[in-house]
């Protein structure tokens, strides 16, 4: 698709890629966060992280990626016909830092700290056959087993910084906009 794209681009359209980790955020399905770590529309008890302790993860909150998007297109005339950039959103140096935030953030608004578990790749297996997405999931594993960083120094030297909303608050706004807190669920109602 992208070399597509730049075909495209030499032809006269104009191409915007923002590549960025593993998404997040309020209300976001289909990703990571809210299949795989927690369940959305319940209480947080754990979090099954798919991961290897050790091993670094990228993460980027939607919010953000929208804002360095919108920020970006509001310079696309001092950008090139096609243009890359790459977001470093969170960087999860080990693994733990995803799993304690949730952690905090459970634990401050509900007084119960919620256990790690480990992902069920093994369902995954069993079951990817079946069921595409599924299939799907288990194809991206690797990027649980091989820390992936991308570097945001292009992205910096067109905007100055990158948008960053501070992990624990993108948490909390994630979580509460998956209905996993009771007071969002029956506000919501």
């Amino acid at each position: 698709m992208e070399r597509r794209l730049f075909a495209a681009s030499k032809t006269g359209a104009r191409v915007l890629i923002v590549r960025a980790g593993d998404f997040f955020g309020p209300k976001a399905a289909n990703n990571w966060f809210s299949q795989g770590l927690v369940k959305p529309g319940k209480p947080v008890m754990a979090v099954s992280y798919p991961g290897r302790r050790g091993v670094g993860h990228q993460w980027s909150y939607l919010p953000d990626v929208a804002r360095a998007m919108i920020e970006l297109l509001a310079r696309r005339d001092s950008l090139g016909p096609f243009a890359t950039f790459h977001m470093t959103g969170h960087w999860d140096a080990d693994g733990s830092q995803m799993v304690e935030a949730i952690q905090r953030v459970v634990t401050r608004r509900s007084g119960r700290k919620p256990r790690v578990t480990g992902f069920p790749w093994w369902l995954l297996t069993l079951a990817s056959p079946f069921v595409t997405t599924l299939r799907e999931m288990r194809e991206m594993r690797y990027l649980w087993r091989e820390p992936v960083r991308m570097v945001n120094a292009r992205l910096i030297a067109a905007l100055g910084q990158e948008p960053h909303t501070p992990l624990d608050e993108a948490v909390d706004a994630t979580l509460i906009g998956l209905g996993c807190f009771a007071a969002s669920v029956n506000s919501e109602a």
